[in-house]
């Protein structure tokens, strides 16, 4: 097939699937979560403290009452130190519109809350907080907590240069990457499509792992796995770069946290 085929091709794959993936959405019959994945921008100082508390003893608390798990996380490799990620997953993406709107008739919440929400001007608990939208990919429609003990994460956000190289990375995911994470012995928590957010498109997934030795060990394996090589050489993915920028974040979880 000459390259202007395969791009129309693609195209038209491109276009059934966001057209697919709008009526899995729509569908009230749904299996696939939604998640809203805050960040927590902060200065050292009292107010790491303050958020951690506030996140462990009431945001999480909260949220348990209408589902979960709720995953939290201290950024420890990563631009903008110190920042805490929280993971919510939700049914519908109407309720991460109107999350902090149904928290605040939560009498136990707004109680335990108030020294984060009604913190002054002159001493704030945060400096920024910005959010996410995301859909869990049809693969792997729900989040699925590693074992516990002793772990860190990797968040994992690509870009893509346009929504068809965007909509094929998913697909390419869904074409035999799953099973390769999998071969691998990686712990996948969760994959996400964004739906709102900043640098669309894109999409974010979480991994995990026992330490940064394990970390490496795994990705090692990954990207020598015959099966990889022959996935990423694939002209359905390889004729251009699909991803055109990478945030590699690692985390590691607060002591409340469900993930």
């Amino acid at each position: 097939m000459d390259r202007r085929k395969f791009v129309a091709a693609s195209l038209v794959t491109s276009a059934a699937a966001l057209v697919q993936n709008a009526k899995a959405q729509a569908s009230p019959g749904r299996l696939r979560e939604f998640y809203q994945l805050r960040r927590y921008t902060l200065q050292t100082g009292p107010q790491v403290a303050m958020t951690e508390k506030y996140i462990s003893e009431a945001l999480i608390p909260a949220m348990a009452k209408r589902g979960g798990p709720v995953g939290a996380f201290r950024l420890d490799i990563g631009p903008e130190t110190p920042s805490f990620y929280v993971l919510i997953p939700v049914h519908d993406p109407a309720m991460a519109g109107t999350l902090e709107f149904e928290l605040a008739q939560d009498a136990d919440y707004v109680k335990t809350a108030e020294p984060f929400w009604s913190a002054s001007a002159a001493s704030p608990a945060f400096l920024r907080m910005d959010s996410s939208l995301l859909v869990a990919f049809e693969g792997w429609p729900r989040i699925t907590p590693p074992a516990k003990g002793k772990r860190i994460f990797q968040l994992r956000t690509y870009e893509s240069p346009s929504y068809r190289d965007h909509i094929l990375k998913v697909q390419m995911f869904h074409s035999g990457e799953f099973e390769i994470f999998k071969a691998a012995g990686f712990q996948p928590v969760f994959f996400g499509d964004t739906l709102i957010g900043q640098r669309m498109p894109s999409l974010t997934y979480m991994l995990g792992f026992a330490d940064s030795a394990d970390l490496d060990a795994k990705w090692n394996v990954f990207r020598n796995d015959p099966a990889w090589k022959k996935l990423s050489a694939d002209p359905r993915f390889a004729f251009e770069a699909i991803v055109s920028n990478i945030t590699n974040l690692v985390l590691s979880p607060l002591a409340a946290s469900q993930i």
